[in-house]
């Protein structure tokens, strides 16, 4: 399979809603099968067809808990449940994520702790999952992908404005950039 280019932040295909999937074909089967290795390489524990310049709703997605136990699928056309988030501020050690599309840099977030998500796999079968924790957040940072909301859009004021300020310094907020895993070091 192939490794491919991340787009950057301000690049259209981000920041519109991706279309559903219609039947599962070889050229789905390849792009999901790319998004693995492109995911690996960058490395990330999430990555959605917007943000390798497809507009379609699928996600994959990779993670080893504390126990070591790893968790690894891909999502088609995914719905979302979540309970609602704690109030408050979130906590900078624990709620603190990044985004490949915004590679680089982390801010703190606060999410839901609990989600399901269903969908279907690659055969077509119904996929239906249930977690909290750290999965559920990748479980909403993907899924916002979906609709053209990167995680950096949910952020408050105070780092919404530094963020702006990364993205014009970098040139980022032009659209139109990307960046190669294994190739250019910005997730480093």
């Amino acid at each position: 399979m192939a490794v491919l280019p991340i787009r950057i932040m301000g690049d259209p295909v981000l920041h519109a809603p991706a279309a559903a999937v219609g039947e599962i074909t070889d050229e789905i089967r390849t792009l999901v099968a790319d998004m693995y290795d492109t995911m690996d390489a960058a490395p990330g524990v999430g990555l959605a067809a917007p943000q390798v310049g497809v507009p379609l709703r699928i996600y994959v997605y990779t993670y080893v808990d504390d126990d070591d136990r790893p968790w690894r699928g891909e999502i088609i056309n995914p719905e979302l449940w979540m309970t609602p988030s704690e109030p408050g501020a979130p906590d900078q050690e624990e709620e603190s994520e990044g985004c490949l599309s915004f590679p680089g840099e982390r801010f703190a977030l606060r999410r839901s702790d609990r989600v399901r998500v269903t969908g279907t796999d690659l055969e077509g079968a119904p996929v239906r999952i249930d977690v909290e924790g750290w999965r559920a957040r990748i479980m909403q940072h993907e899924f916002d992908h979906l609709n053209g909301i990167l995680y950096v859009d949910r952020l408050s004021d105070g780092d919404a404005k530094t963020v702006q300020k990364i993205a014009r310094k970098r040139g980022w907020s032009r659209g139109g950039a990307s960046w190669m895993p294994g190739v250019d070091d910005l997730e480093g």
